[in-house]
């Protein structure tokens, strides 16, 4: 069997569209809020179904190929058979593509890329976590922050970066100066997490992948949105992160998948919806739904357009805090959207679904974790079909944010478990290469 093609391509120039960005004023109602979104996302899910004329391998489904193909003068069933060397064989030269015809190939190579950006960094940390760092800036497929007709969410000024991002006491010692050398530009973050087998005996190995450069959410504890948003990776770039992950040596086949990286999934849903299609899809990745993971801040326009989709991945809601005054001081889109807003929103993704919803705490040490923010968040699970992922905080340099002790996570959890809530405390993955939750990081050039 031939080897899978590693290098990755060149990407194409950015998205164009007319300057849309909502910088909410002091005054902006969630009511208007949802106004806005709520346009953008019936846009996305149009946009969704429109076949693709990219030349971007990931970017197609076998009918879009296909088409594509037949206004390129070669055979419509060359689709299902390209399809079958890259997603089924790992092959991304067409070079390697035997069955095809020497002209087809050489066609293949001339017209349709495979692989775009590059690989510019790829750590291993010593419990098997691989992490890999990918430049989209030669000419990127992304769409600036602000010029995606369909992004009317707010995007709030970035804050300053500081410090270098190693998140963990064992982490690498590396310089602001170094680590700006890794990070500057159009780049995002990519990690593979193996852990034990699942109750079926069977490898379990998670992709989890980035949906934008940045993020526009700006978490005061996370890494990801230190450098703000410059902009959303298309659907192409969001499958090949996944196919990417998934043929590094010694992974094998992908068992689950989470839209955990960086960005806001929900801000970007026109090219996450037909990732979806393409990560679940037989003639793709092949992942059931029910192991995919769209994790959201909370934005309930698009968890209901999410349910609407008819696919029923997992839906998780980073909740973070037990009441509105808290969660507005470390996450500033709670400003527009409500801890009930998000509960009457799960309730509709269930109902639609029949998939529990997952809340995700991170906690924080001194901030969120006390004994009455346990007994808050009782309340809340106690008016949605839920379950509780409680996450240690990965330490970021330069927030002022502390990991937990375990006494207190103990205690947190065992509040909620006194109350017959379904809570489990995530294992950290991957803190000695800063791949661990919160830790995925973007700097613009210049921070």
């Amino acid at each position: 069997m031939p080897k899978a093609h590693t290098a990755f391509g060149k990407p194409l120039g950015p998205s164009t569209g007319a300057p849309n960005t909502f910088e909410p004023s002091q005054g902006t109602s969630t009511g208007h809020l949802s106004t806005f979104a709520d346009a953008a996302f019936s846009s996305a899910l149009r946009l969704a179904a429109v076949p693709s004329l990219s030349d971007h391998f990931f970017d197609h489904t076998p009918d879009s190929l296909a088409a594509l193909f037949d206004g390129w003068g070669l055979p419509r069933y060359r689709a299902k058979q390209v399809f079958d060397w890259v997603y089924a064989k790992g092959v991304a030269d067409p070079a390697a593509m035997t069955n095809l015809s020497q002209r087809d190939r050489q066609q293949l190579g001339e017209r349709l890329t495979f692989l775009k950006g590059d690989v510019v960094r790829h750590q291993q940390a010593t419990d098997g976590t691989q992490k890999l760092l990918v430049d989209w800036s030669s000419t990127p497929d992304t769409a600036p922050a602000g010029t995606d007709p369909t992004l009317t969410l707010p995007v709030l000024t970035p804050r300053p970066a500081s410090g270098s991002g190693c998140a963990s006491d064992d982490a690498p010692d590396e310089s602001a100066d170094d680590e700006s050398a890794w990070y500057a530009g159009n780049r995002t973050e990519c990690v593979m997490i193996p852990s034990d087998n699942d109750a079926s005996g069977r490898p379990r190995r998670t992709a989890c992948i980035s949906s934008q450069v940045g993020c526009p959410v700006g978490c005061k504890f996370c890494a990801s949105g230190l450098g703000g948003l410059d902009g959303n990776l298309s659907t192409g770039q969001i499958v090949q992160q996944a196919w990417q992950l998934s043929w590094l040596p010694g992974v094998g086949r992908l068992s689950n998948l989470v839209f955990m990286g960086m960005g806001e999934p929900m801000a970007n849903l026109k090219n996450v919806l037909p990732a979806l299609t393409a990560l679940t899809a037989d003639w793709g990745l092949g992942l059931s739904a029910r192991r995919v993971t769209v994790s959201t801040v909370g934005v309930p326009v698009g968890i209901r357009k999410l349910a609407a989709f008819d696919l029923p991945v997992t839906l998780a809601i980073s909740l973070h805090a037990p009441n509105d005054t808290l969660r507005k001081e470390i996450i500033p889109w709670a400003s527009f959207v409500t801890i009930q807003d998000l509960i009457d929103a799960g309730r509709d993704y269930f109902d639609a679904t029949g998939r529990e919803i997952t809340l995700e705490y991170i906690l924080l040490s001194g901030v969120n974790d006390l004994p009455e923010h346990a007994h808050e968040l009782v309340g809340i699970c106690r008016k949605l079909r839920c379950n509780v992922n409680l996450i240690r905080y990965n330490e970021v340099s330069g927030l002022p944010f502390k990991r937990p002790v375990d006494t207190d996570v103990r205690g947190f959890r065992g509040v909620l478990n006194d109350a017959g809530i379904n809570v489990h405390i995530r294992a950290s993955r991957g803190r000695d290469i800063a791949a661990a939750c919160g830790q995925l990081r973007h700097e613009a050039a210049g921070l």
